[in-house]
């Protein structure tokens, strides 16, 4: 069963049409219909091309723009060093698996204080922000123990699969290729 995406066309002159409600909304309204958890599609009115993610990236842009920004010079240098190396593709889903255990985790705690304070206890985002400086410390050394476990698991299936690449490719004889070890005047 497929869900049906709510389409949202962009128009030449940058404003943004929705047609499930057939009425103009600004990068505002798309950034609540995300928070709201609704799948939205952005096209292109005149092509019809996809340019949701583009759009998304717009929403992120000025969200880090105002107020706190998320990612550090650091995170961001990082994101562009991996495009076009051999692990580009392995880094999306990384981040998205590892952000699905950050909502779980931030889920789990929501659901947590509301056993605790029942659920007349009203949780802003004052609120919220006290208490993660109270327990900020903890959940940051939780993450990094999990991003240790996770590089720890990663570097290991790395390492299983260059073992596995160097056990298949053993039998073969390239021409003009010395294996580390050996030099070229070795005939053994």
């Amino acid at each position: 069963m497929s869900v049906e995406k709510r389409v949202i066309k962009k128009y030449p002159n940058r404003r943004l049409y929705d047609t499930a409600t057939s009425s103009y909304i600004t990068l505002g309204d798309v950034k609540q219909l995300v928070l709201e958890n609704v799948d939205i599609q952005v096209v292109d009115a005149k092509t019809q091309d996809d340019i949701t993610r583009s759009v998304l990236l717009q929403i992120i842009l000025e969200e880090e723009n105002g107020g706190m920004p998320m990612f550090s010079y650091e995170v961001l240098t990082q994101f562009i060093r991996f495009y076009g190396q051999a692990m580009q593709g392995m880094m999306g889903p990384f981040l998205e698996k590892n952000l699905q255990l950050f909502g779980q985790m931030q889920q789990k705690l929501q659901e947590q204080t509301r056993a605790l304070y029942g659920d007349k206890a009203v949780f802003n985002s004052t609120m919220w922000g006290e208490f993660m400086k109270l327990q900020g410390p903890a959940m940051q050394n939780v993450m990094s123990s999990y991003m240790e476990q996770s590089t720890g698991m990663f570097l290991e299936m790395q390492n299983r699969m260059q073992e596995q690449t160097k056990q298949l490719f053993s039998g073969f004889v390239f021409p003009g290729y010395v294996p580390p070890g050996k030099d070229d005047t070795d005939k053994s």
